[in-house]
């Protein structure tokens, strides 16, 4: 939500023109490969979780080793936005990496997908934790973006993680926050509302620059979709198409007969994704964020008191050099957080740069001394 990508036009540009070679033969621009990725290509299992409230949410977990890292996605994102960091940081150091989709996002289901107060996210939090690790919980540290990392820190704050030992926060400052929120309603009409394909969603977002890493809107977009006509979400679908597809291998067909509604396109992972021609089969968004209005004012005031105010070992991670408020600045310069800029690179850092990212938690842990490197790697020097 920062109001640097607020600024970003959306909207297809044109395909690049084709070029003539110099011998007078035309050199064909290879199409990029858009089609969805399969979310076992990261994650080892996932499993649906069920708090004592009843509601359900959605979890992906990679590692077995090491303090937990609970990931929690931005606003409109989900749990696969932290595939490829997730893969990246268990090569690092011994760590366990957790993804949860939150209320009213991806694959959970609540008795209130509506309610997306700091408050109720929050609590989500924390009872999502107790029910994955009931009275015994291992070292844990807090990571969000955005939304996410908003969320992380309300649930820090409010004491209701017992076995946390750290909180770093992706590209979320109170300050630009609040100030983007006036722009916000305009750049959730700016989007497309339907899309042909999952493919189509995925070369939207990174053509638009929501998502600049490919592979990384290849695993993640899907969260972030639903059928228009169904309902069902993104990762629902892929996984029924992944099923048939696992069938259709398993029998090896002589002959395999293409239904006139779909043809299929085979990815660079194997994994074949139907390209949906029926017209009547589109994708939308899984949330209307503009319906959650009532509720940004909340994620995001009194950030930076909370952020400070909490015991745990901080960080911060910006995309650029954020103009930090008063309180992060004094806070900063008393060494009460670690600060790292990742530039070039949007909103979602950890979808664009995720080796990057990746680095920066792995080296977070290792100064705190919380887990042990795992080959040749050694921490880098804390940006600022």
């Amino acid at each position: 939500m920062e109001k640097e990508i607020l600024k970003k036009k959306f909207g297809l540009p044109p395909m690049p023109p084709i070029v003539s070679g110099s011998a007078g033969k035309r050199n064909i621009v290879r199409r990029k490969d858009y089609s969805p990725i399969y979310w076992d290509k990261y994650f080892e299992t996932k499993l649906d979780v069920t708090t004592d409230d009843g509601d359900t949410f959605r979890v992906y977990e990679r590692g077995h080793d090491g303090p937990v890292l609970f990931l929690l996605h931005g606003g409109g994102f989900s749990a696969l936005s932290w595939a490829l960091l997730s893969v990246h940081l268990t090569t690092l150091v011994k760590c366990r990496c957790v993804a949860v989709d939150l209320r009213g996002h991806g694959d959970s289901l609540t008795s209130d997908d509506g309610n997306l107060s700091a408050e109720q996210m929050s609590s989500d939090v924390g009872n999502i934790i107790y029910s994955l690790y009931k009275d015994d919980p291992p070292p844990i540290i807090l990571v969000g973006h955005s939304m996410g990392g908003a969320i992380a820190v309300h649930a820090a704050f409010r004491n209701l993680v017992p076995s946390l030992i750290g909180i770093a926060v992706i590209d979320v400052v109170e300050g630009t926050a609040m100030e983007a929120l006036s722009s916000m309603q305009s750049f959730l009409r700016g989007r497309p509302k339907l899309f042909d394909s999952m493919d189509m969603a995925i070369e939207w977002a990174v053509r638009s620059g929501q998502i600049q890493n490919i592979e990384s809107a290849r695993v993640s977009m899907v969260g972030q979709l639903k059928s228009a006509m169904t309902n069902e979400t993104g990762p629902g679908e892929l996984e029924q198409q992944h099923t048939n597809f696992t069938d259709v291998i398993e029998e090896e067909p002589a002959d395999e007969e293409v239904s006139p509604l779909t043809s299929s396109t085979s990815s660079s992972d194997g994994f074949k994704s139907p390209v949906n021609l029926n017209q009547d089969h589109r994708y939308t968004w899984r949330i209307d964020l503009s319906k959650t209005e009532k509720f940004w004012t909340g994620w995001f005031e009194g950030l930076s008191q909370k952020f400070l105010s909490c015991s745990a070992p901080k960080m911060l991670i910006l995309a650029g050099p954020d103009r930090l408020d008063k309180d992060l600045t004094i806070g900063q310069m008393q060494g009460k957080f670690q600060m790292n800029l990742l530039p070039q690179c949007g909103h979602a850092v950890h979808e664009d740069v995720p080796d990057k990212v990746a680095d920066v938690l792995a080296s977070f842990m290792l100064r705190h001394k919380v887990t042990e490197a795992i080959g040749n790697f050694e921490r880098s020097m804390p940006g600022c």
